[in-house]
């Protein structure tokens, strides 16, 4: 957050713009910038086991019916739209109000080869959406097997 400044005049106003860009760290392209754009991206934590590769992604505030899980040539793509209006009206105060709202994203992720796109499950609980898609049985990690020498 930066500090609330008073300015008086042109020349440092010009000169504080200059030395933001230039403090600003402009190869940065971590989650951090969408937010200060103003835009809604969902953070996602991924997670491979022995049999599965698990997808969480944060999305607190919708409904599973908001969500769009697809998978198509090895490509995972998690989407939303969600549209919201609400109108209110009070005749006796002359008062009237509408307000919209309209927020969607999409993520899309590179399977491996080895992924099962035919045994794939999601569920929605506790603002996480939580996306499990199985491995192959060739990819999974088979017990270690102890030969005898004779």
């Amino acid at each position: 957050m930066e500090a609330l400044v008073k300015r008086n005049g042109f020349t440092p106003l010009v000169s504080t713009i200059f030395d933001d860009f230039l403090s600003r760290d402009l190869m940065d392209w971590s989650d951090r910038n969408f937010s200060a754009i103003g835009s809604s991206l969902p953070s996602v934590n991924l997670k491979e086991t022995d049999k599965k590769i698990e997808v969480e992604l944060a999305a607190p505030g919708l409904k599973k019916d908001d969500f769009k899980v697809e998978i198509d040539n090895h490509m995972l793509t998690i989407s939303s739209e969600k549209e919201e209006e609400k109108e209110e009206e009070r005749k006796k105060d002359n008062y009237y109000r509408k307000e919209f709202n309209y927020q969607s994203f999409c993520r899309t992720f590179s399977l491996p080869d080895y992924a099962d796109e035919n045994s794939v499950k999601a569920n929605y609980k506790d603002g996480i959406l939580h996306v499990d898609i199985a491995k192959k049985e060739s990819a999974q990690k088979k017990a270690t097997k102890t030969i005898a020498i004779t």
